[in-house]
């Protein structure tokens, strides 16, 4: 929430937003008391203790009997769409992906490549270019006049032109992909690097001396893959130099759960690599989720990251997925994507705290710090049986003081959510449409929604890209906010804090 102290005042005068603190002053008088959950029960695990919240605050908010129809858009009143862009071209058979931004465009990815949209307008999104480029998940990130695609599927070459292979065959190809964007009506492929067990997500991660690192995530080796053998605990390093990004190079695999991580035989998922990684590099951190467990990491030297914290819930959460700090870098949002994505995670029976949000604060300094949980968080709203729902890609909305996150939770929706109280996180808008289907599961909504320059850009995974616009007086400062590039995973200070 934002700051009403004198402190904060001064704060905002100091950006030259007085009118922004009077109006804020003059609303807090106004905003409701929320009640705070309790904790009833306490779990210790060998790495960590992990506390369950519990209480009526943590009820979920409707009933079966309020689900919206197919395709019915229902959303708070703060939170509206303001454009959709379907899939086109090649893009359209093929699953929506990642985002990322840089000026006046957005590019999405796609299962069948990546999209470049001009976004000076909001309300119209126009295709720029679609690039035809086949390969899951094709997490998307941009660079100057750099484009990185991620291949997580085995392939027969590491051409836009290659078909679907078996990671049995040692000849397949998986990895990184490099694309010139200088030319955004004509992007052009200038190099490849295989990775082990292929590219997941990647994490950018700004250099010095003209130099970028790629940080890849991977996982799920196995004995019949040449290129993805067991034990997989690690994550490639790749070094780009920008002005020859064609001398692109894998430069180590560094483990970071030389233990093994998590075992099997519990609810958590077997630590066997991460799924994704958050850098925050004016803090020279790294949060990490990573399948069984969750982790923070020192930067400080690009080239040999450092684990100096993990933590493992083992009642909760199911499969560490990805990973937000705040804009001070003292939290860190985890989240849980139970069931890969494709369940149905948001029903009375998985209750308020399964494929949620798992919010930690950070303290102590240097490699003293730690992880320490505080709360889950879950959209308050009950969803179908053929809606896949739970917690997914997301980022933080730049107001000047608090803590407010968006997020994709697919067929759940958008939520925006306020987590400055870590202890009681709160939803402050939301929007969703009803199930693609209500005879049957079929896998579609938002897969990320990120705020951007004023507005909230969402990749529905069936719908194309969504624009939506939030009038709320918590998020205002926000809209003063302005970057030339995002690539969330990357994540910026915004405020130089």
């Amino acid at each position: 929430m934002l700051a009403t102290t004198p402190q904060g005042l001064r704060r905002l005068r100091s950006f030259g937003l007085v009118g922004t603190a009077a109006l804020v002053l003059s609303l807090s008088a106004v905003a409701p008391a929320i009640a705070s959950p309790t904790t009833d029960e306490c779990v210790e695990d060998i790495v960590s203790t992990v506390c369950l919240p519990g209480g009526e605050a943590l009820t979920l908010g409707a009933s079966a009997a309020d689900l919206p129809g197919v395709d019915e858009i229902r959303s708070s009143p703060n939170l509206k769409l303001i454009a959709n862009k379907p899939k086109a071209g090649s893009s359209a058979t093929g699953t929506n992906s990642d985002i990322a931004f840089q000026g006046k465009y957005a590019f999405s990815g796609n299962y069948n490549g990546f999209t470049i949209y001009d976004i000076s307008n909001p309300r119209d999104p126009v295709e720029v270019s679609i690039v035809s480029c086949p390969g899951s998940q094709n997490d998307v990130s941009v660079y100057g006049d750099l484009l990185f695609l991620s291949t997580d599927s085995p392939r027969s070459d590491d051409s836009c032109a290659s078909t679907g292979s078996s990671a049995t065959v040692k000849e397949s190809w998986e990895g990184m992909k490099i694309f010139d964007i200088s030319d955004k009506r004509n992007p052009r492929y200038i190099k490849s690097v295989e990775t082990k067990c292929g590219s997941h997500t990647h994490t950018l991660v700004p250099g010095s001396r003209g130099n970028v690192y790629i940080y890849v995530s991977s996982y799920s080796p196995s004995d019949t893959f040449p290129d993805c053998q067991p034990p997989h605990d690690l994550i490639s390093i790749i070094k780009v130099p920008t002005r020859t990004p064609d001398q692109a190079a894998l430069i180590s695999t560094p483990v970071l759960f030389p233990d093994g991580g998590n075992p099997t035989g519990n609810y958590s998922r077997t630590t066997s690599g991460c799924h994704d990684l958050t850098a925050y590099p004016l803090k020279k951190l790294m949060a990490g989720a990573c399948m069984g467990d969750g982790i923070l990491v020192d930067i400080a030297d690009p080239e040999n990251p450092r684990v100096i914290n993990r933590v493992r819930d083992t009642v909760n959460f199911a499969f560490w997925h990805s990973a937000t700090f705040n804009q001070t870098g003292t939290k860190v949002v985890f989240t849980d994507e139970l069931g890969g994505g494709t369940g149905a995670h948001c029903t009375e029976a998985d209750g308020p705290t399964k494929g949620a949000n798992g919010i930690y604060d950070i303290v102590g300094r240097g490699d003293s710090r730690q992880l320490v949980f505080k709360s889950y968080y879950k959209i308050p709203r009950i969803n179908g049986p053929t809606e896949n729902c739970v917690a997914h890609n997301g980022s933080i909305v730049p107001v000047i003081f608090g803590d407010i996150m968006v997020q994709a939770w697919y067929q759940g929706g958008i939520s925006v959510f306020d987590f400055t109280n870590s202890s009681n996180p709160r939803e402050i808008a939301w929007f969703e449409r009803g199930p693609l289907s209500d005879t049957s599961l079929v896998t579609g909504g938002a897969w990320s929604s990120y705020w951007y320059n004023g507005y909230i850009y969402s990749n529905d995974i069936a719908k194309g890209l969504d624009v939506l616009q939030m009038n709320d007086w918590r998020v205002l400062t926000a809209k003063f906010n302005r970057v030339h590039e995002l690539n969330v995973q990357t994540q910026p200070s915004y405020w130089g804090w």
